[in-house]
């Protein structure tokens, strides 16, 4: 089952990878494994990012410009981690883009960002680290999705399909991987305060801009989770082996809602479309 803990071996991991590590939830992910004791390799698409975060690592960072969607790219920081280090314990497959938007104000720019970032992304990480992991009997796969990977999350749906592909892609893999040694979660949190929130991918006119989002979340959730909360209940969920690490209460109780029961969480999802229609029309003079 996806909840299930297995308490097998201890955590302590050497040597991990966290893409998308320059900003957000990969920033926080990566201070919290340094802090555990961990090399953190820090990839983000941004090389000045990731090197600032390296850097405040001190010794336990080193960066790496890494575009996830470049297969070859994403193999070769892989091999070559493995290699400086003689192994990988964490491969974190962070990066993501934000898409929103209403069906009819999408066009095939958001569809291929989202299919191609939030998802081609991590089945290239997936790809590079497992056959690594495969070989050494031990390694631990994590995976950023979404609250919107586990519930049917309407005004965005490049970026619900994405993600539930991935929630797909991990837990399938989890029961793949396990004969090899290998384990595999999926971080799905609610809303978090990242620049995520005010970097929507060509944002359509119903989005307005950062600020627009930010508002129109709040209707949903009104305080923003922190990246270090997501990070540390990540850390957690690898540490204790968790399958699916939801974090916040939304996205605790939307997914048992939408588990237990699906035609409460139908209405609820259906009254925030309704609402985010309202606020989208243009204001009579």
């Amino acid at each position: 089952m996806s909840g299930t803990v297995f308490r097998t071996r201890s955590f302590a991991p050497s040597v991990s990878i966290v893409t998308g590590g320059g900003s957000g939830i990969g920033r926080a992910i990566a201070t919290e494994l340094a802090r555990r004791g961990s090399h953190v390799v820090v990839a983000d698409l941004d090389g000045a990012r990731a090197k600032q975060v390296a850097d405040d690592l001190g010794e336990r960072g080193s960066a790496a410009e890494v575009d996830v969607v470049d297969a070859e790219a994403v193999q070769a920081l892989v091999a070559q981690t493995a290699e400086r280090h003689g192994r990988l314990d964490i491969m974190a497959n962070n990066a993501g883009v934000a898409i929103g938007g209403l069906l009819e104000e999408l066009d095939e720019r958001h569809w291929a960002k989202a299919l191609d970032v939030n998802l081609r992304g991590v089945i290239n990480g997936v790809s590079a680290a497992y056959p690594v992991m495969s070989a050494q009997r031990s390694g631990h796969i994590l995976n950023t999705a979404s609250l919107a990977g586990l519930i049917p999350a309407p005004a965005m749906l490049p970026y619900t399909t994405t993600k539930h592909a991935v929630v797909g892609l991990s837990t399938a893999l989890r029961a793949e991987a396990a004969s090899r040694g290998v384990r595999v979660s999926v971080l799905c949190p609610a809303f978090v305060d990242t620049p995520l929130l005010d970097e929507v991918y060509a944002a359509p006119a119903s989005f307005g801009g950062g600020s627009s989002v930010r508002s129109r979340v709040r209707l949903m959730q009104p305080r923003f989770l922190t990246a270090e909360l997501v990070a540390a209940r990540a850390v957690d969920g690898l540490a204790s082996n968790k399958a699916v690490i939801p974090v916040g209460w939304l996205a605790h109780t939307l997914w048992r809602l939408n588990r237990y029961a699906p035609p409460v969480a139908r209405g609820l999802v259906q009254a925030q479309v309704s609402a985010h229609r309202r606020l989208s029309r243009p204001s009579s003079s």
